[in-house]
């Protein structure tokens, strides 16, 4: 990995992760929220539905050590079914990074599902005992799902359901957020997005319905963002950057 800003040199993607500290920089009002996506250089978020098409060796390594420093994900239902969400923590590896990190070894995924719209078959709701947070509107619950599902019923209201997850019964102190562009939409708008992890692929994806990483709701005004660091691996860029 070729750290190119601010100082230039070698760095390990294992090496940028530790350095991230995410959990002390939560408020005692809400987690402390970065999202991690990634993006075509035509500015697309996915192809043909997902984001596979895009993503390297490299970014996938990222994107799983990036979970290991947050305390829970934090994922909108479209992309949880889309991509078939498993288990956060994929292996040893992983859950010894998160110790590492002074983190439980099990990552916690939270889903914003407003219509509680998931089918039971998805395999991070068959992974027995896996932790799982939903929010939603809906009174019912979900059927026939093997994972320890609970429920925080915020509707639409993401900042209540930030509040709640930093509170006494999750105490969450930080959250990566996956997307999908929708949710990371609002989130933005509402002021709640810390940082913004981008990978750059160095790949074209051309027209059709594919959406940007972001898309929804409008922003009244551009929201800020200030570059903390760019790193470039065979091609693609790997970028962080601290929301106003």
């Amino acid at each position: 990995m070729n750290r190119l800003y601010p100082r230039q040199g070698e760095i390990s993607l294992e090496d940028l992760v530790a350095q991230l500290d995410l959990g002390s920089r939560a408020t005692r009002e809400r987690p402390y929220v970065v999202a991690n996506m990634v993006s075509s250089l035509d500015g697309r978020a996915a192809f043909d539905g997902q984001t596979r098409a895009l993503s390297s060796e490299t970014d996938r390594r990222l994107f799983h050590l990036l979970r290991t420093a947050g305390d829970a994900l934090l994922v909108g239902a479209g992309t949880v079914r889309e991509e078939r969400y498993g288990v956060a923590v994929k292996n040893d590896e992983l859950r010894d990074r998160r110790e590492g990190h002074g983190l439980a070894r099990e990552q916690p995924t939270v889903v914003v599902s407003s219509r509680l719209m998931l089918p039971s078959d998805l395999p991070l709701l068959q992974a027995k005992g896996a932790p799982v947070i939903v929010a939603t509107a809906a009174e019912h619950e979900l059927e026939g799902v093997e994972a320890d599902v609970k429920y925080e019923r915020t509707g639409d209201d993401l900042r209540l359901l930030l509040a709640r997850l930093r509170g006494e019964d999750h105490g969450i102190r930080s959250l990566v957020c996956e997307g999908g562009p929708t949710l990371l939409s609002y989130l933005i708008a509402a002021g709640l997005v810390d940082e913004l992890f981008l990978s750059i692929a160095p790949k074209l994806v051309g027209g059709g319905d594919e959406p940007p990483i972001t898309t929804g709701r409008e922003l009244l005004q551009p929201a800020g963002a200030e570059l903390v660091w760019v790193c470039e691996a065979e091609g693609e860029l790997f970028t962080r950057w601290r929301l106003s």
